[in-house]
């Protein structure tokens, strides 16, 4: 019978649309059906639309899905969108045409073509973070934050009420919270305090607030960048310059959260490489934090530079008793004190040093070992413990937001600080106090402590807690514990995304009440920063807040009394993705993010898929804010993501060509090494089998091609291929709809199963199809006698039903193990052994089908209809294993002859191994390979061989 795979994918599809098959249940007060959560990460929806590689995870939670759903289970599989981000915005710049435009021609796209693939979703709770309905509740969730605290002493985020309360009655006393700068103040002072100064200092505590920070801004994007947005100093995104710049920002301090945040990950089912990711990312370190005093500019009458309390550096180190080897100290150039302590004769070059410093990224400044800069500021420092003056200087290895900014160097057991030292002529001195610095760095642990008046005889414990000691006695420091994690600059100066619903009366932030939400973004009439350097919603006309009407009107009649100025930033990316899985579970509710007895039901997502290029910033922004959703009392569970799966890449197999510089000759692969040339990718449409080029088409591609001249080997052009993520750039992409369209989604769906294991990384062979293309066909055919459905309603024969057994078995394990590809393998050998064994009995068929349906459910809901069922086949129970069918009534036994086998023998699995002897020895065969010799010995490992030793 043909498989007309066109007509049965797109009948299913049309089925699945019309009848709501995926969607999953709300639970009632009568049926507590058993839930499943599988969730994939949310994708953007690009312009390019969906290559081969994207849809590997997807179809990964399809299986599961669909195979919860055959086991009972009520599934919730959704999809959405992360619309907001900065391509749509970069657009429309270029073309004038609005985001919101561009984004639902995109997300349109993905979902053509993710229906195309036939993925289970239930698409009646599609979500875009785009829309104000979705985004309401995002900026609701940011109104929440700002009025929320963290308090240490719980150790839980609490209502800012409980913080007010504190200081009327006690004023910071007894206070121990997650703050921006330590205060100190009574109950009186608080109470007297104007509003304006109230407002200001709880901005000190607040989980969302607004602080000078150190960003990345990209002038010709006129916005601050994330980390993972800047490669080589330039923005991933039109390859512009990127500066290192103090702005006042929107911050969230999930710095609370770092210990939670570290903790929570031993109970989650997740790879250690992600953990590892999250623990480094966070980077807790136990040490002390030691103060230094600057010394005064002036010269007293001993001409000795007095010590100032106004400029005090402060020094995190995880190795205090390493104090006394300290020879330097080293500021980061963004440091506010740089420009304090510089002296008039270094100005000019610490100016020229930190200006060059701001072209570079953190990145790139940590990940540069082998370049060493600095500048020496003038000043110098007071020894906390000797008392001696230490110059203090700058240095770009040094970063103002890790830590305090600044490092005391200790050039005898840093490796940084040696090279530092060694580079500049500074001293290096031993834990005692000696200038070592003719002696080697030395990287033994703990230094040598012996012959030291105060670390006598101390190992490296005892000598840390003496310093702390003293250090603490001394009032210059104290022990501490520091994490690398800083807080997460919140704002963008961009047009398209969640506006901040913050509107400013007499300088300081004050939240719009949640009945005036969403919102929404205004028009503007371009998408670039203002004259005056604003963010484009600084253009829109209509973007002021009255907060007599509770309503937003013109900016023209912004007056500050009554009217005044909105928050010109948007939200960044991750805002709208970070919450977006508890929205998933109640998605039309007007009156509240989600509703809590939902929450109860759903849980936290069973599983999630998605790219491990994630672990540090979307996966730690949900965990934080979850957790804060969950100390506030809005849902129940501290962690989001029970186990997480991170699939690899499918790569593509880029083409090369050879042009010879300073020509337009291009020269096969293996004749390229004669001459000087330059690889240039091109598309691999163009290439035929054996890595020939179709230079006619090639010429037709790009016209600087047209009249190119190619030197051929044996006639033809021989191109260079080469394995690499697949890319537009690479022009190595290869499209799912023509996959779909000539060999179909099933078998799209099983050919990416069957490349790997899913976590591993692994090359795209598109010839590899049509094997898969044979099996659906063969699979197919098993229900058919020529062209005529057949299914037999005879009893199947013991072989008949071990096959199907050993498939259960098999695909059971392999599915709650993810170990999908060996499931298609299993496919092919029971679909092979049935075609040998001719069968067609409906016992074994019927099973088959649902067995099979989760990886290929459009053949198999086609098999399901023609087996006489009227409903579909994704609620049918999945197949239980029977044992007893596995259990060998006959075992076919290797017979050797002093260990060289000679033939088979078939024998009754339950025979001891004294019968086995005994049929062996009359057997014929036996007998005329020993001829007249009787047998020395026999061997017999029951289930396994009989070995005759003549």
């Amino acid at each position: 019978m043909f498989y007309d795979h066109k007509t049965i994918e797109q009948k299913w599809q049309q089925y699945w649309q019309e009848n709501e098959t995926f969607k999953s249940q709300q639970p009632s007060t009568n049926q507590q059906q058993p839930k499943y959560y599988v969730l994939d990460m949310f994708p953007y929806p690009s312009g390019a639309g969906l290559h081969v590689g994207h849809p590997l995870g997807y179809i990964a939670s399809d299986i599961y899905s669909r195979y919860k759903r055959h086991q009972g289970f009520n599934v919730l599989h959704p999809i959405g969108y992360d619309s907001f981000g900065l391509p749509a915005e970069q657009y429309a710049i270029q073309t004038g045409q609005h985001p919101a435009i561009t984004t639902e021609q995109n997300i349109n796209r993905y979902e053509e073509q993710l229906r195309k693939i036939g993925f289970s979703f239930d698409w009646s709770r599609e979500l875009r973070t785009s829309d104000s309905s979705y985004y309401k509740w995002t900026q609701w969730i940011f109104i929440q934050l700002f009025h929320s605290w963290y308090n240490n002493t719980s150790n839980k985020a609490e209502s800012i009420e409980t913080l007010v309360q504190h200081f009327e009655q006690y004023g910071t006393e007894n206070l121990n919270a997650a703050q921006t700068e330590a205060l100190s103040f009574t109950a009186e002072e608080w109470q007297n305090a104007s509003e304006e100064d109230k407002q200001d200092i709880l901005l000190n505590y607040r989980l969302a607030f607004r602080a000078e920070t150190t960003v990345n801004w990209c002038p010709a994007l006129g916005t601050v960048l994330a980390n993972d947005e800047v490669k080589d100093g330039k923005s991933e995104r039109g390859g512009y310059p990127v500066y290192q710049k103090k702005m006042m920002q929107w911050s969230m301090r999930i710095t609370a959260y770092s210990e939670r945040l570290l903790q929570g990950l031993d109970k989650l089912d997740w790879s250690d490489a992600v953990k590892d990711s999250q623990r480094n990312w966070i980077g807790k370190s136990v040490g002390a934090l030691v103060k230094f005093n600057v010394l005064g500019s002036k010269f007293d009458d001993t001409n000795n530079q007095q010590p100032t309390t106004n400029n005090q550096i402060e020094v995190f180190t995880t190795r205090p008793d390493t104090i006394f080897g300290v020879s330097f100290l080293t500021l980061a150039p963004e440091h506010e004190l740089v420009a304090k302590i510089t002296t008039p004769e270094q100005k000019a070059e610490v100016d020229a040093y930190v200006e060059a410093t701001s072209k570079r990224s953190e990145r790139e400044r940590m990940a540069d070992v082998k370049n060493i800069t600095g500048v020496f500021t003038g000043a110098y420092a007071e020894h906390p413990l000797t008392k001696e003056p230490i110059p203090i200087w700058i240095g770009d290895y040094v970063l103002a937001g890790y830590g305090t900014g600044a490092v005391m160097a200790v050039p005898a057991g840093d490796e940084r600080d040696y090279a530092f030292a060694k580079h500049f002529g500074l001293p290096i001195k031993n834990i005692f106090n000696q200038d070592i610095s003719e002696n080697a760095f030395s990287e033994k642990e703990g230094f040598v402590l012996e012959n030291s008046d105060f670390l006598d005889g101390l190992d490296y414990k005892e000598a840390t807690e003496k310093i702390v000691a003293k250090l603490e006695e001394l009032e210059v420091g104290k022990a501490k514990i520091n994490y690398r994690q800083r807080d997460a600059i919140f704002s963008r100066q961009r047009y398209w995304g969640e506006p901040v619903p913050i509107y400013y009366k007499d300088g300081l932030p004050y939240t719009l009440p949640v009945s005036a939400l969403p919102l929404e973004l205004p028009e503007v009439e371009k998408y670039l920063p203002t004259e005056d350097g604003d963010p484009p919603l600084g253009n829109a006309k209509n973007y002021a807040w009255d907060s007599e009407k509770e309503a937003v009107v013109s900016t023209d009649l912004i007056d500050n009394k009554t009217i005044f100025p909105l928050e010109l930033s948007t939200m960044p990316g991750w805002a709208g993705s970070s919450w977006y899985f508890l929205r998933y579970m109640d998605s039309e509710n007007e009156d509240f993010f989600v509703d809590k007895n939902l929450v109860d039901y759903w849980g936290q997502v069973d599983l999630y898929i998605g790219g491990s290029e994630h672990a540090t910033g979307h996966l730690l922004y949900s965990r934080f804010w979850n957790m804060f959703l969950c100390d506030r009392g809005f849902i129940y569970h501290q962690e989001p993501f029970q186990k997480m799966i991170n699939q690899g890449m499918i790569l593509g197999v880029s083409a090369f060509v050879f042009r010879v510089n300073g020509t337009n000759q291009l020269v096969s692969k293996n004749l390229s090494k004669d001459y000087d040339t330059q690889k240039i990718p091109v598309d691999i449409s163009l290439i035929q089998g054996n890595d020939e080029l179709d230079i006619e088409g090639l010429r037709a591609w790009r016209t600087e091609f047209k009249d190119a001249e190619f030197i051929l080997e044996d006639g033809k052009y021989i191109c260079e291929r080469e394995v690499e993520k697949m890319s537009k750039s690479k022009y190595n992409v290869v499209n799912p709809d023509d996959i779909c369209e000539e060999y179909g989604a099933d078998c799209l769906r099983l050919y990416e199963m069957f490349l790997g294991p899913l976590e591993q990384s692994k090359p795209w062979n598109t010839q590899g199809l049509s094997g898969v293309y044979g099996f659906l066909k063969k699979f197919y055919n098993l229900y058919f006698d020529g062209d005529t459905f057949s299914v037999s309603e005879e009893e199947p024969t013991k072989e008949e039903y071990k096959v199907l057994h050993t498939l259960i078995k098999k695909v059971v394990y392999d599915i709650e193990h993810f170990s999908f590809n060996t499931s298609v393998s299993s496919f092919m050998i029971a679909v092979n052994e049935l075609q040998k064994l001719k069968c067609n009995k409906r016992a074994i068929l019927e099973p088959l089908a649902v067995i099979i349906s989760p990886y290929a459910p459009h053949i198999c809901e086609e098999l399901w209809q023609l087996l006489g069922h009227s409903t579909s086949i994704e609620y049918v129970k999945f197949p239980e294993l029977n044992e007893a069918y596995l259990v060998e009534d006959e075992i076919e036994y290797p017979v050797s002859f002093n260990g060289k086998m000679k033939f088979k023998m078939k024998l009754p699995a339950e025979l001891s191994p004294q019968e086995i002897e005994k049929i062996a020895l009359a057997d014929d065969r036996v007998k005329a390979q020993l001829g007249e010799n009787s047998p020395k010995k026999i061997i017999v490992v029951p289930k396994k061989i009989i070995n005759i030793v003549s």
